[in-house]
């Protein structure tokens, strides 16, 4: 079985004239952490919505597990195995951790069309299953997601993909409006899944975040993937300078091809 867990084959978004994604080609082998950085507008956010079925793609394949995949919806692209922590987390301020984790794949205890029986004691279990893999501490699960902190609001949805079992997480920027401490606590959560062998694609400006985080960067640029750097053999200061376009490694130079 091969060891690559998602690839993209020249994955291309057009919107009417204007390119936001060209010929993407990317690997993520399975247990890898990459990071994915670029300025605003590199096409970052847009080749992640082509990968997690938000966005249908122009042209390009993205194989899966094993298997090209056409995700129509992000329903498609979770009941495959894929999670996401967006920026805007999609959490219900309302309602608990368990809600929250379940929210549209409620168990269900007796199946009785619109006056179905939850399953509240399974869900809990499995709540607290999720929050203790990624060593997740949220003092009271009963809490509403409104009386949360910023930090523990970003760690019950990262614990959702823990409870799901996915095959791979991805996070947008998760500690971008996050303090000091609870920037550190969400870092040991994707350490511990580095631990248990998760593989995971992190989006974040912060350079010393990315070097300390994942195995390998990749930068993109005016909607093209222009470097692709291990993270042993680079520094933030020429991870910057592919970001700015000052250098570009040979194979991902398409000005001078």
């Amino acid at each position: 079985m091969s060891d690559i867990i998602l690839e993209t084959q020249g994955l291309t978004k057009h919107y009417g004239g204007v390119h936001a994604l060209t010929d993407a080609n990317f690997t993520l082998q399975a247990g890898e952490h990459v990071a994915i950085m670029g300025d605003n507008g590199a096409g970052k956010s847009t080749f992640v919505r082509q990968i997690t079925g938000v966005e249908i793609p122009t042209r390009g394949k993205i194989i899966f597990d094993g298997a090209e995949q056409h995700f129509e919806n992000p329903m498609d692209a979770r009941d495959a195995g894929i999670e996401t922590v967006f920026q805007t987390l999609a959490l219900a301020d309302d309602l608990n951790v368990p809600d929250n984790l379940f929210l549209g794949r409620e168990i269900v205890k007796f199946n009785l069309g619109p006056f179905s029986i939850l399953d509240y004691k399974a869900m809990r279990e499995a709540t607290m299953a999720g929050l203790e893999k990624t060593a997740v501490k949220i003092p009271n699960v009963n809490n509403t997601i409104r009386n949360m902190s910023g930090g523990q609001r970003q760690c019950v949805a990262i614990a959702r993909t823990a409870t799901f079992h996915s095959k791979l997480t991805i996070m947008d920027e998760p500690t971008a409006a996050l303090g000091v401490q609870e920037t550190a606590q969400v870092e040991n959560i994707v350490r511990t899944l580095k631990e248990a062998g998760e593989p995971l694609i992190l989006i974040s400006h912060n350079m010393r975040q990315v070097m300390d985080l994942c195995d390998r960067i990749v930068v993109f640029r005016r909607g093209r993937i222009v470097a692709n750097l291990r993270k042993e053999e680079t520094d933030g200061q020429d991870v910057v300078a592919y970001i700015t376009g000052a250098k570009t490694q040979p194979e991902y130079d398409y000005e001078a091809s």
